[in-house]
């Protein structure tokens, strides 16, 4: 298997086009299957869920009632700082911008001039994984903490030394050049979650960069950390958004033309801020630090897959590679190699996951490639408006469209081919387990994706000529992606119907449509109707299941940029209107509707629909 894959897509996007025979082949071994649903045991994909008014206002009345049991005041933080206790550190401790050798992190404080910071928001669900009251918020003192210019009691804050292949070119030392990480809480439930201020000011690993951020970017991240995990999609989080009362200066496009503009500092949240980078680095540099590579990878099996060091070979997880010579992979004995498996599926269960809510993230380099399967490093991202396939959010990137919305689940693997080889490197796996991990991202993406699209049109079973059909229209008539899945649940499971009447359900989503494509979309609709008829589904309990499903709001960029609009000019309550909004995206919401509007002709201008990597 060739291991610098990247197929270029000039097709509309396939899902089993993106893969040569070799990944579409399934592991031999009966047991494949069950096994590694045991063992690699992450998320299901989207699942189905009621979204009914009610069954929110249930779900805030429990979170509140579970909130009252655990509340702490920020001094009463449990801080544990594995990381810096078991690693090996940078020997320095400034920030003088400067290559890091032999080491994992380095130790610095937050430095971002701040001058009276205020909060913009903070995310209820967030302080509740952290057991944090929230009357700790309402504290005068608390965007001192959170913007970096008071200590928090019990932090050891440091940034993390990475490397990675930014658009296919290896990068060298990236680091964290403007993310600083307080140190890990452990939760009354024993989970770790990692603390990180972006924007906190300059580290070894800022380069040229001045270690900030500005509201513009940080309230994209903070609103779209939360949006993503409300619709199911494993993410980051965030804490809170603050500014630091300082202006910073910014040349959005790279044209010259650079501008000043309020600063601001998210805190994120995750279990780990590791990325693929964090291991790249250290077999970039040779034998010396070969063994780094280890040290990481063992720290991070201890702490974040506990159940691999668990694996006895009584799980009888071996599989046939499906080769010639009828070779085994068994994934008990190379816990390295059950490890890298157990990321690429994660990898991919994301990438689908992303592929089936319209989102594409715009720099998909290695730094920023989560070694949880995270989405992590929230930039040029976009939604799907109209469905393009070849569409980016990333003004960098509009040359090759390497980041496009169809290449990512191609990405995704190219990424995990460069982990597999600096494991390879370091001698933790070796080629066959590295192409059965590459071969498992194949399988389930397609398992994940099939799934997720059955799901999404509301299907007894999967229809890949149905789908790959309905795909084709919706990019020939440039139809909005989420408005039409939300639509489409109101199609009835009805033979009967007219043709003249079929195409009433989806006036509001198909428009602009001549007699040819009415014709087209008709035909695509009958096909449908009679897979549906076939289900034995009521269609009131089909528009449920589908409405779970299918989003109607999404953090669509313009929505983003309103708020924006407003917080520069000090009134936070838009960013903070739309995060209530985006932890109900299922819902119906009433007196919301205008959230769920196609984007305005303003939302075409650049700045707007696409940025550059430096938003």
């Amino acid at each position: 298997m060739g291991r610098a894959l990247l197929l270029t897509h000039t097709h509309l996007f396939s899902p089993k086009s993106l893969f040569p025979l070799s990944l579409r082949h399934r592991p031999t071994a009966t047991a494949a299957a069950a096994a590694t649903k045991r063992i690699f045991h992450f998320c299901p994909p989207l699942a189905c869920r009621s979204m009914d008014d009610q069954s929110s206002i249930d779900s805030v009345t429990q979170r509140l009632s579970n909130h009252n049991l655990h509340r702490l005041s920020l001094q009463d933080l449990k801080w544990d700082h594995s990381f810096v206790r078991e690693l090996p550190a940078d020997p320095r401790s400034d920030s003088f911008p400067r290559e890091v050798l032999h080491a994992c992190y380095t130790k610095v404080s937050p430095s971002a001039p701040v001058e009276d910071p205020q909060l913009v928001a903070f995310s209820q669900p967030v302080a509740d994984l952290l057991d944090l009251d929230y009357k700790e918020f309402e504290r005068p003192d608390f965007p001192l903490f959170f913007s970096g210019a008071s200590p928090l009691v019990g932090a050891l804050p440091y940034a993390q030394c990475y490397g990675g292949h930014q658009f296919g070119m290896w990068a060298g030392q990236l680091g964290d050049g403007r993310a600083i990480t307080l140190g890990e809480i452990l939760n009354s439930k024993s989970e770790r979650w990692e603390l990180q201020l972006k924007g906190a000011g300059k580290t070894p690993y800022s380069r040229f960069a001045d270690g900030l951020a500005v509201l513009r970017s940080s309230v994209r991240e903070f609103l779209c950390s939360e949006a993503m995990h409300h619709l199911g999609i494993p993410t980051t989080r965030a804490l809170c958004l603050v500014t630091t009362g300082k202006l910073v200066t910014r040349d959005m496009f790279y044209d010259g033309n650079p501008k000043e503009e309020p600063g601001a500092i998210v805190c994120r949240v995750a279990q780990s801020f590791l990325r693929f980078g964090s291991y790249q680095i250290h077999a970039s540099r040779g034998e010396e630090d070969l063994g780094l590579v280890r040290v990481l990878a063992d720290y991070t099996i201890k702490h974040h897959f506990p159940h691999i060091e668990n694996m006895s070979k009584s799980e009888g997880l071996s599989f046939s590679t499906g080769d010639e010579d009828h070779s085994v992979v068994d994934l008990t004995s190379n816990k390295y190699a059950a490890w890298v498996v157990e990321v690429a599926e994660r990898t991919a269960s994301l990438i689908a996951r992303w592929q089936g809510v319209g989102f594409t993230h715009g720099v998909l380099n290695t730094d920023n490639m989560s070694i949880l399967g995270l989405t992590i490093d929230y930039g040029p991202f976009g939604f799907l408006d109209a469905f393009d396939p070849k569409f980016t959010p990333n003004t960098t990137d509009l040359p090759g469209r390497r980041y496009c919305f169809a290449n990512q689940p191609d990405i995704g693997l190219w990424n995990i081919a460069q982990f597999t080889t600096t494991l390879q490197a370091a001698h933790l796996i070796d080629e066959k387990e590295a192409n059965y991990a590459m071969e498992r991202y194949g399988t389930r993406f397609m398992d994940d994706y099939q799934v997720i699209m059955t799901k999404k049109l509301g299907l007894p079973k999967y229809n890949k000529q149905l789908i790959n059909k309905l795909l084709t229209n919706m990019a020939v008539d440039k139809v909005d992606y989420t408005n039409f899945f939300r639509t489409l649940s109101n199609i009835k499971a009805d033979t009967n119907i007219p043709d003249e009447e079929l195409l009433v359900p989806l006036k509001s989503v198909l428009l602009d449509i001549g007699k040819e494509r009415k014709e087209a979309w008709t035909s695509w609709l009958k096909t449908y109707i009679h897979e549906l008829s076939t289900s034995g589904i009521s269609d009131d309990e089909r528009k449920t299941s589908m409405d779970g499903v299918n989003p109607k709001y999404i953090l669509r960029n313009y929505l983003c940029q309103t708020a924006i609009d407003a917080a520069e000019t000090g009134d936070f309550g838009e960013v903070n209107r739309l995060l209530k909004l985006v932890e109900r995206p299922f819902d119906e919401q009433p007196g919301m509707e205008k959230y769920a509007r196609l984007p305005p002709a303003w939302a075409y201008r650049p700045g707007v629909c696409m940025l550059s990597c430096s938003s």
